[in-house]
């Protein structure tokens, strides 16, 4: 599957798909009150089908709620049903029940292929009437879904699901191999002693959301000007957002052009993030992971993931001795077995690379022997 994208354009006719959206907010909510009404009296959760049954009797006596497609709304019980089935599956490990939203802050309902039809040029039907969109690109696969989406700034998306049909751009062409230690101070660090910083863009901006966020504080609620001074923030936190994505996507592209094999090792980032917070979430290190694995499955090449537990920081990349412990604040220090001196993100970038192409059957990466701690 891949996800296409693109921007509405703004006319009085999409108030009606706003509509829609806060239509299918009170849906939702009245759903979750249903589950949890069905749970304190039965002992288990409401099944999709008696769900969308007594929704079928609700939706004619309430005209508000025929402003959403029946389809929207057989997606929206389903997706809560999802919620459920994985919060009773995994409720042990801290995953929580899907809890009711406020109207203002619901962002979407989806359609099913009888909910739209594109008529041509950069027209859609929706519900018997017609939006224009911004045909950044052409839509040539076969479309699944279609969702309508509201913005924080009150904008209007169209995502839209497609069948990825498309075969990889090219196979291994350069025939190289790296392995990269993503960390706090040095964003990347690659096996063949390249580094690259993080342009930190939050960190950046951060004295522009301050004084957005006071003004934003300052305004009576619920009056024009506090609605002004939130759009205002929201266009800082979009415009730190846009950045660093525009920079991930190039960086992937660069990467990816000059490797066949990307090797990385397992991040705890939640754990990183309780650790040193805005920090791990400025670096957005999942975030780059994602895209860099999209661009390398699109062109053909490979990018693997190393055990979690595997010391790469704590083993030497020259004589396979393994440290018992090391401090984080240590970046640099001399092994005293085979009296090398390593950079702790160097030595791991090594390490990484040896191990992936262990991995993928591109070398052999022989279990070292545990040393004495230095």
């Amino acid at each position: 599957m891949k996800t296409l994208k693109f921007k509405l354009y703004n006319h009085q006719q999409n108030r009606y798909l706003k509509r829609s959206i806060n239509a299918a907010g009170v849906i939702y909510n009245h759903c979750i009150a249903l589950h949890r009404r069905y749970y304190r009296m039965y002992g288990n959760h409401l099944n999709c089908a008696k769900l969308q049954s007594y929704r079928v009797k609700l939706r004619k006596c309430k005209p508000f709620w025929q402003t959403v497609g029946s389809q929207a709304v057989q997606e929206l019980c389903q997706s809560i049903e999802r919620a459920y089935l994985l919060f009773f599956k995994h409720h042990k490990k801290g995953v929580s029940p899907p809890g009711f939203k406020k109207i203002k802050k619901y962002k979407s309902f989806t359609l099913k292929p009888a909910g739209y039809k594109f008529i041509g040029g950069n027209w859609v039907k929706i519900a018997n009437c017609v939006y224009q969109y911004w045909d950044s690109r052409e839509i040539e696969e076969t479309v699944k879904t279609l969702t309508i989406k509201r913005t924080a700034l009150g904008e209007l998306l169209m995502i839209v699901v497609v069948d990825d049909v498309s075969e990889p751009e090219g196979k291994f062409k350069t025939g190289k191999i790296a392995g990269f230690d993503l960390g706090w101070k040095t964003f990347l660090t690659i096996s063949h002693g390249t580094k690259i910083e993080s342009p930190q863009f939050l960190k950046q901006s951060i004295n522009a959301i301050k004084t957005a966020s006071c003004q934003h504080s300052q305004k009576r609620k619920e009056s024009a000007n506090r609605e002004r001074a939130r759009k205002n923030l929201v266009r800082k936190h979009e415009d730190v957002a846009n950045r660093r994505c525009n920079w991930f996507w190039k960086m992937a592209h660069e990467l990816t052009d000059k490797f066949d094999v990307l090797c990385f090792e397992t991040l705890n980032i939640k754990g990183m993030q309780r650790l040193w917070g805005r920090k791990i979430s400025d670096l957005a290190f999942g975030e780059f992971l994602q895209i860099l694995q999209w661009i390398a499955t699109k062109k053909g090449k490979h990018v693997v993931f190393l055990w979690r537990w595997y010391p790469s920081s704590k083993t030497c990349s020259d004589c396979g001795h393994v440290l018992e412990s090391l401090d984080i604040s240590v970046r640099e220090w001399r092994w005293s077995f085979c009296q090398s001196i390593k950079g702790q993100d160097e030595n791991a970038a090594l390490n990484i690379q040896a191990v992936g192409a262990s991995t993928v059957r591109l070398g052999d990466v022989r279990q070292a022997m545990p040393a004495i701690a230095v």
